[in-house]
């Protein structure tokens, strides 16, 4: 594949952006952006925080937002990389409460968690939704590859990337999040 075919299958990708609120009715894509700018703003004036998560390039890409929606939206954000609590929290726990169970000690209600997964079914990122919903939370996921994966079902709000490769799903939703992180920037 040559780059031309390549950067003609990323734009495709991006313009299907499929989102979808928690009952799986499709919203217009800025009617998504803005209702998730709400809750991050609804944050922001109440001291609460936004959560990140992700595995792999996701986890990069958690940090990377956070950052960036700290910085730009002037909002809490926490993102679970730090690689004791990994490390712990897998060995004594077991891999898929990686995120959930400090999540579980953090969040209170009206925070909005942002679960990043290419495939959609990493059992810790799933776990994580679960978690939050549980805990009254809003929940928020970014996922790829097959339409019907697991955390596309559980969100409050799901932007959903028909991209067939991680690579197209990565990148895809570098874009996906780096247009959020927009909407707080002054132009």
């Amino acid at each position: 594949m040559g780059w031309t075919t390549s950067l003609r299958e990323l734009t495709e990708a991006l313009e299907q952006l499929v989102v979808t609120d928690g009952s799986g009715a499709v919203l217009d894509v800025d009617a998504g952006y803005a209702l998730l700018r709400d809750w991050i703003i609804a944050c922001r004036e109440d001291r609460r925080r936004i959560y990140f998560v992700g595995n792999g390039a996701s986890a990069s890409m958690a940090s990377h937002f956070s950052t960036d929606l700290a910085k730009n939206a002037e909002v809490p954000t926490e993102v679970f990389t730090d690689c004791s609590l990994v490390t712990a929290t897998g060995n004594d726990l077991g891999y898929d409460q990686t995120f959930a169970y400090p999540l579980g000690q953090r969040m209170v209600e009206g925070e909005v968690l942002i679960a990043i997964s290419s495939s959609g079914n990493s059992p810790n990122a799933v776990a994580a939704v679960e978690k939050a919903s549980a805990l009254s939370g809003k929940t928020v996921t970014v996922t790829a590859m097959s339409p019907d994966n697991r955390m596309r079902a559980l969100g409050d709000l799901n932007f959903y990337l028909p991209a067939a490769t991680y690579g197209m799903a990565e990148s895809g939703h570098g874009a996906v999040l780096h247009h959020l992180i927009d909407l707080f920037c002054k132009r």
